[in-house]
């Protein structure tokens, strides 16, 4: 074979192998993106409540690489509007944040309204200070009421879940508030974990995790920025910015098969920045870990 002929056949075969190399590069590509894109992680809509309107902020989620979202009740639109905007980013809604008067005063509407765009977990997100409890039996006595109004839900197709902060770490006859609520409602109610209250609360995350781990629907993912810093953002960091340990917190959070991972921040400076740098975080962490 003379020297052209040769080369001719190299260069043939070079090409072949890189097009090889490269349709494999992207089959790994391409199942990277399916795996990440397969973790369960959501926006509250809380953390974006001041950028712009309502489509706005959908759009940053969209942006962010996000595709689900927690709403703060009815986010001040009708269900039809609502409906159409999550159409049009392709969102869905995993829980709805419902204060306690809805529950108590207007649980067939608002069951109604979430129904219509899709959602059937309701969580109650905070205890006005003159609702909250001050012992063992008056926490035991909201469980009950709680766990009344989860059956009532469940018989429409809905699940209840109660959302802490850190007053409910306050310990009663050796467990916290937040134990003796569950424990009185009965396992019809279940648990949105913010672990950064719980850190602000005296406790270990990931301990606490184990705890209650029978009853944990999502985990709020919300970090806490070291003591005496980030006072313009009510001491909160973006996610995996602050002092909580992910390396031991997500592995306890995992073994607890949540259903979700809800990114939150409650004062950011630059929202969007949050929620994308948050979930690119939270992302890369579930990956590393589910590949060991």
């Amino acid at each position: 074979m003379d020297i052209p002929s040769r080369f001719a056949e190299w260069k043939f075969t070079t090409t072949i192998a890189a097009g090889i190399i490269a349709i494999i590069g992207m089959n790994q590509a391409i199942m990277a993106q399916d795996n990440t894109a397969e973790f369960p992680i959501a926006v509250q809509m809380y953390t974006l409540r001041d950028f712009g309107a309502l489509e706005e902020q959908l759009a940053a989620v969209k942006r962010s690489g996000v595709e689900a979202i927690e709403t703060v009740g009815n986010q001040n639109v009708s269900a039809e509007e609502l409906d159409a905007l999550l159409k049009k980013y392709e969102l869905e809604v995993i829980s709805s944040h419902v204060p306690l008067e809805d529950l108590r005063d207007r649980l067939d509407e608002t069951v109604a309204f979430n129904r219509a765009v899709g959602n059937d977990i309701l969580t109650l997100p905070y205890l006005d200070e003159q609702a909250r409890p001050t012992d063992a039996e008056g926490w035991q006595e909201l469980g009950r009421e709680l766990g009344d109004i989860a059956s009532q839900l469940n018989e429409e197709g809905f699940r209840l879940a109660y959302h802490n902060h850190d007053f409910e770490m306050e310990v009663f006859e050796d467990k916290t508030a937040l134990e003796h609520m569950l424990d009185a409602a009965g396992p019809e109610l279940l648990l949105e974990l913010d672990v950064a209250w719980v850190d602000r609360g005296g406790l270990d995350p990931a301990e606490y995790v184990a705890r209650v781990e029978d009853r944990l629907f999502a985990v709020h993912a919300k970090d806490n920025a070291p003591e005496g810093t980030a006072e313009d953002e009510g001491g909160f960091a973006t996610l995996g910015q602050g002092e909580l340990e992910w390396d031991t917190l997500l592995p306890a959070i995992e073994r607890a098969q949540v259903e979700w991972y809800i990114i939150e921040h409650d004062q950011p400076l630059d929202a969007e920045a949050v929620i994308t740098e948050g979930h690119d975080f939270l992302r890369d962490k579930l990956a590393t870990l589910h590949d060991e």
